[in-house]
């Protein structure tokens, strides 16, 4: 039996290509959770599949040309993917949202994402991981997602410490929005945020 759902996910994971990732509950229909999981830790063992945190698998990708091997997906890829299986949206928060638009350089310890899922932590490299806040939905009620991850670096920075430099680089990717959509998004910012998105365009 064991096999059998083990050619069934392999066959199934083959199908969304290299870089796939999934979950245990994506195999539902096809046996009992423990004997999924016992499939998973099979095919885990012998290659075929990487686990990249608790309850979250892939289906690597393999680079030869540069002799590099298994590719790990990034956290990007991982919190797209629990997003999508949770049904929630998310968006980078704090330092990363920063780091993201190219305002900071600094790559933290955790991921931060708000979302108006489930708050948790994925642990996936030791103590690094990453980190799900919840926030209410009209928090990422957004339209655009460059004025949505603008809105969450700038709250990181602060009202008193963002600089001349930030605010041109801000003009700069915002320089081939379309300004009505994004205009639609200034009534969900902090006034000092709408303030400078207004300037960014005139």
């Amino acid at each position: 039996m064991v096999q059998s759902i083990e050619n069934i996910i392999t066959n199934s994971i083959k199908k969304c290509g290299r870089g796939a990732l999934f979950f245990p509950s994506d195999f539902s229909k096809v046996g009992e959770r423990s004997a999924v999981l016992k499939a998973l830790e099979r095919m885990t063992n012998v290659g075929t599949i990487i686990r990249v945190a608790r309850g979250i698998y892939c289906y690597p990708k393999i680079d030869k040309e540069l002799g590099l091997g298994t590719l790990y997906p990034t956290y990007e890829e991982i919190a797209q993917a629990i997003a999508k299986r949770d049904k929630a949206r998310i968006v980078p928060a704090g330092i990363y949202a920063m780091n993201r638009l190219g305002l900071s350089t600094q790559v933290p310890m955790n991921i931060v994402y708000l979302t108006d899922g489930s708050p948790r932590k994925v642990v996936i490299n030791g103590n690094r991981g990453i980190l799900f806040k919840h926030v209410a939905p009209k928090n990422l009620a957004f339209k655009n997602q460059l004025a949505l991850l603008i809105n969450s670096a700038l709250k990181e920075i602060g009202q008193d410490n963002v600089t001349d430099e930030d605010k041109d680089h801000i003009k700069s990717l915002l320089s081939n929005e379309p300004k009505d959509i994004i205009l639609q998004d200034i009534k969900l910012m902090p006034d000092w945020i709408a303030s400078i998105i207004r300037e960014a365009y005139e």
